[in-house]
């Protein structure tokens, strides 16, 4: 790839990211955006902040698309602004994450060759000190074989502040789940894409920036996280595994007050859960099984916060 060819604009790939009350890494982000080489489209669904995020997208970034639901949607409002995407490409980052200049147009150019392949995830690096995040790891070890056109290894979920997935894949699967709302909603995304053929792949050459926001509650996270785990297990897994996922998460998550809280938020969901239960075909619980023994080992798979 010659010089001028990292410069010029690539128009395959939208980029979508939600935001809530954390203006000043929004625009942060946003101004990473801007000076992309790529020149992306930028689409950004503000979940009805209350700290002036929208006015400040709309002044000093006008040239980005801004929705505003008005009500706080969780992962939903990546759904919503999808909707609006004409590209072949989305990728999603969050508002205190950004793509690597050239990254865009490297993991448009892997889906590009590959029409089974539904989404890429980059490696993900922390900022400031500028260290690989504890998932990498996870996700270069994927214990998962796939065909050998895949760029990298095979995936069984995506992260969501590090992907580029196919517009048809994501509109397929169904998008986010409007019951999981926010915290590993990937996960179930990523099974229903499984299940209908498409291949989900780490590539190593890809890179997004990761700023962890001073804004985060880590305990409402870990709630939200392990209610949506519990809920996922019952959604797809079959009944035997989905026993004993349940009975180690019982067994091995912290003791305290915000499990308490996820697995009594669990509980309080089963009944739509089981309404819309549709367990995987056996070829898929078997990688399902292998990816949640490799977990357990995993340092970024931890319910606490």
């Amino acid at each position: 790839m010659t010089e001028h060819d990292r410069d010029r604009a690539d128009g395959r790939t939208t980029v979508v990211l939600i935001t809530r009350d954390r203006r000043d890494e929004l625009l942060r982000t946003l101004g990473q955006l801007r000076r992309l080489p790529e020149h992306p489209r930028v689409i950004v669904t503000d979940n009805a902040s209350t700290d002036g995020t929208a006015e400040a997208v709309r002044r000093h970034f006008p040239e980005m698309t801004l929705l505003s639901p008005g009500r706080n949607l969780g992962a939903v409002g990546r759904n919503l602004a999808v909707r609006q995407v004409r590209t072949p490409y989305v990728a999603f980052c969050d508002d205190d994450s950004w793509w690597e200049p050239g990254s865009l147009r490297r993991a448009a150019d892997l889906l590009d060759g590959r029409p089974r392949l539904a989404a890429v995830t980059a490696r993900i690096v922390v900022e400031p000190d500028g260290t690989e995040d504890p998932v990498v790891r996870e996700l270069r070890e994927s214990p998962l074989t796939g065909p050998d056109w895949l760029p990298g290894p095979a995936l069984g979920s995506f992260l969501a502040a590090a992907t580029v997935l196919r517009t048809e894949a994501f509109r397929s699967g169904g998008g986010f789940h409007p019951g999981l709302w926010l915290g590993g909603e990937e996960e179930l995304l990523a099974c229903d894409l499984l299940r209908q053929g498409w291949w989900l792949s780490y590539a190593e050459e890809l890179t997004v920036h990761h700023q962890a926001s001073l804004l985060r509650d880590s305990t409402e996270r870990r709630v939200l996280g392990l209610r949506n785990t519990l809920w996922f297990t019952w959604l797809r897994r079959p009944l035997l595994p989905a026993l004993r996922r349940t009975g180690h998460l019982l067994r091995t998550v912290p003791r305290d007050t915000a499990s308490v809280r996820a697995f009594a938020h669990a509980a309080a969901g089963m009944p739509w859960v089981l309404r819309e239960r549709e367990p995987v075909p056996r070829e898929l619980e078997l990688r399902l099984n292998r990816l949640e023994m490799a977990r357990r080992t995993s340092p970024a798979r931890r319910y606490v916060g």
